[in-house]
């Protein structure tokens, strides 16, 4: 007999550093899956990405087990870090907080590419240039 699904649940941790305070607590508690359980087996999994918001979608089944699937890092922390600023621009069209690079640009398309919606990387780069200039960022060749 296949497990009932009991629930689903996304949020984003940053990698290596799950602990069972919020917001990992509060997502899953209410399901009684071992927390401990969950965080020690998160933080295994992304420990390369250590420190970057790593978004999770955890699966509880009716019997207390859980499966879950990590995701890339945002678009907009991959761009933050690649530019070497602390955050973005609260106006984008007029203040510029600083530049990034095409090639720049095409290395956050391969780490993101599965979790896009965009048949080719040509398109999935043209989305990543426009998160970039939602952010205050400069796009140079």
């Amino acid at each position: 007999m296949a497990k009932q699904l009991q629930g689903e649940v996304k949020f984003q941790v940053p990698g290596g550093q799950a602990t069972p305070a919020p917001p990992v607590g509060t997502a899953l508690g209410r399901f009684g899956i071992n927390l401990g359980q969950f965080v020690q087996q998160f933080n295994d999994r992304t420990k390369e990405a250590a420190g970057m918001p790593v978004p999770v979608v955890v699966r509880v089944y009716s019997d207390r087990t859980f499966d879950f699937i990590t995701k890339s890092a945002p678009a907009a922390a991959l761009l933050k870090q690649a530019a070497s600023i602390a955050k973005g621009s609260g106006v984008p069209n007029k203040e510029k907080v600083g530049t990034v690079t095409i090639a720049q640009i095409d290395e956050i398309v391969k780490v993101k590419m599965a979790d896009l919606n965009a048949s080719d990387p040509e398109r999935a780069r043209r989305m990543i240039e426009g998160t970039a200039r939602s952010m205050g960022l400069v796009v140079e060749e």
